[in-house]
């Protein structure tokens, strides 16, 4: 799943774009248009990625896509709802890889399957099920972190130079914090932690053995205790929100997705977060090996056609999917902070090319070269085993459990599923 600079194809292709037919080398004969698509999305006011994609596969085809908004909160109760009574959208935005499973066994999305994937796009894998693709990556983004370069230079601290293994993290919190900040704000999700332990450790969660995640956990107590970081029980009846604690230097250091990239940016714009300088930078490692090509985790965002879709509308709806992976809409993705899943040298070009985006080699570096696994493996038994590992993650940080003693009872819950 390395993420690989490539040239895809581009805009002025898309209208011919090869949908290859999984039986054979058949292409599926195109619409005869123009169509109009509905599509679902959530938070659309601050959430431009949606209409961008829209604007330019109506520019590239004629098609025409409406969009349809939810409540990013209640996004996939209010989908499922709306599929359930007949009133779903044409294209799915899958917003959560776990909820996949869940759709195909309700057999409510297409098999895309000869929707063709450019080389070099990330995370499509994440939409296979039973050997059949079912939705296709428009993003992927990735963890990373992200640092204040006003507060390493306050502080005299080196930057991070892409080598950091969690020993070095430990200590530029510890250097970092100061009376007025923190050394880092790590947020309340539980895949601050178990994701870079599921990603470097090689972890399945579907094993039920969850000693590997013990190490994490251990350092993150320590750091806690010791006073480089919020106490994960004053953040959780205080919900300060993650943006705030770094836009307002809080904190000098934020593990977070490459999405916080768009934000910060906007953010820093309009005046809700400082002016600083910034930066991004590998996540720390387990040890050396990784350095060259860091392991990371996140899950892609992709689009899926309704099944209930008229079938006039299906191979217009194939040519948007095919469209979302393109270089031309992957370059427009990034030209507003997204992280696309097709990450080319020109897709790069234009993200870097954003007013406020870091300009430095290591954030470059950061973007476009790691590993990066998935948060929630396509089964399902997903959603039901995150679940059982959201409560261990509780259990430790408010203490209530030692770490050894709530991985034992997170095992025997898995057991019991």
């Amino acid at each position: 799943m390395k993420r690989k600079l490539v040239v895809a194809v581009g805009i002025a292709a898309v209208a011919s774009l090869a949908l290859a037919a999984c039986s054979g080398d058949s292409t599926p004969e195109e619409s005869t248009g123009p169509v109009t698509l509905t599509l679902s999305g959530w938070s659309l006011d601050t959430t431009p990625e949606f209409q961008v994609l829209a604007d330019g596969f109506e520019a590239a085809t004629g098609n025409k896509i409406e969009l349809k908004e939810y409540d990013a909160a209640e996004y996939n109760t209010l989908l499922t709802a709306d599929l359930s009574a007949g009133a779903g959208p044409d294209i799915i935005t899958q917003k959560e890889v776990k909820y996949v499973p869940v759709l195909v066994d309700s057999d409510q999305l297409v098999d895309v399957s000869d929707v063709k994937i450019p080389d070099g796009v990330s995370g499509a894998s994440s939409y296979e099920v039973d050997g059949a693709q079912y939705a296709v990556p428009y993003r992927q983004d990735s963890w990373v972190l992200f640092y204040n370069k006003a507060l390493f230079d306050e502080a005299g601290v080196d930057y991070p130079d892409g080598s950091w293994t969690w020993d070095d993290f430990d200590a530029a919190a510890k250097a970092l914090t100061t009376a007025d900040h923190f050394g880092v704000y790590e947020h309340r999700w539980q895949s601050t932690t178990q994701g870079f332990a599921n990603a470097q450790w090689d972890g399945d969660i579907f094993s039920g053995d969850y000693d590997y995640m013990s190490e994490l956990y251990e350092r993150r107590i320590a750091r806690e205790d010791a006073g480089y970081e919020m106490d994960f029980a004053e953040s959780s009846a205080n919900s300060p929100s993650y943006q705030g604690e770094f836009g307002k230097q809080n904190a000098a250091m934020l593990p977070m997705g490459s999405w916080f990239v768009a934000t910060l940016i906007s953010q820093q714009a309009s005046g809700e977060a400082d002016d600083f300088e910034w930066g991004i930078a590998p996540i720390p490692q387990r040890d050396s090996s990784t350095i060259d090509n860091p392991v990371t985790f996140g899950d892609p965002t992709g689009f899926g056609i309704n099944a209930a879709i008229d079938d006039a509308k299906l191979e217009a709806a194939k040519e948007f999917l095919a469209y979302s992976m393109s270089e031309d809409a992957a370059s427009a993705l990034a030209s507003i902070g997204i992280t696309p899943s097709n990450t080319s040298e020109a897709v790069a070009a234009a993200y870097f090319a954003v007013d406020g985006a870091p300009s430095d080699d290591l954030s470059k570096f950061t973007w476009s070269t790691h590993d990066t696994y998935p948060e929630n493996p396509t089964s399902a038994q997903t959603a039901e085993v995150q679940t059982v590992l959201g409560t261990m993650h509780n259990e430790i940080l408010t203490r209530a459990k030692t770490v050894d003693q709530a991985i034992k009872d997170a095992a025997a819950a898995f057991g019991a599923l």
